[in-house]
């Protein structure tokens, strides 16, 4: 069954320059930045078994994702994912609505990625703040964090669903969490 480990980080625009100057002194790859269009879909049924189905566009590449947390007792994030890539996006929010999910609520994310000796390190920037993710096997995260030197970093816990939920406006029934659009 596979299994995500990440670490999540609140961050501000500073220290956001400092590790990431410390990612290339130690060797880190760039791995690139990506634009992403979240939705989340969900059902009293997959609510009540701690799960969501996500639907991510990046690019012309769409990601049909399920998700469900495993409690533990570590402020590593552990979560039980399943993920393919789709064809038709919209075939495939015609099969989730036939199987009873509902789109409640949708978040746009930058994402710039690093690889980093065993982990992942990526910074999203959403509409409502900028966080820092270390992503890969439990020690691999704690030795990112001592030779990045992030030990002081405040952890956030909550997933992005659960922020946009918080932060996010409602729209025609639909939490969203958008970034302002600039021009007419």
């Amino acid at each position: 069954m596979p299994t995500e480990i990440e670490k999540k980080y609140r961050l501000t625009g500073g220290r956001r320059m400092e590790i990431e100057s410390e990612l290339r002194r130690q060797g880190a790859e760039y791995a690139g930045e990506e634009f992403e269009e979240n939705t989340i879909f969900s059902s009293d049924s997959l609510r009540a078994a701690g799960g969501i189905v996500r639907i991510r566009r990046v690019g012309e590449t769409t990601l049909l994702t399920y998700k469900r947390r495993v409690e533990n007792q570590f402020d590593v994030k552990e979560q039980i994912e399943h993920e393919t890539e789709v064809r038709d996006a919209g075939s495939i929010r015609s099969i989730l609505a036939e199987l009873g999910l509902g789109p409640i609520l949708v978040y746009e994310k930058r994402r710039s990625t690093w690889k980093f000796r065993s982990v992942e390190v990526v910074f999203d920037e959403l509409a409502f703040g900028s966080f820092m993710e270390i992503e890969g096997s439990v020690t691999g995260i704690r030795e990112a964090e001592l030779l990045l030197e992030i030990e002081d970093l405040e952890t956030v816990h909550e997933t992005y669903p659960s922020l946009t939920a918080q932060f996010g406006s409602r729209s025609n029934g639909i939490i969203e969490s958008r970034f302002q659009k600039n021009g007419p």
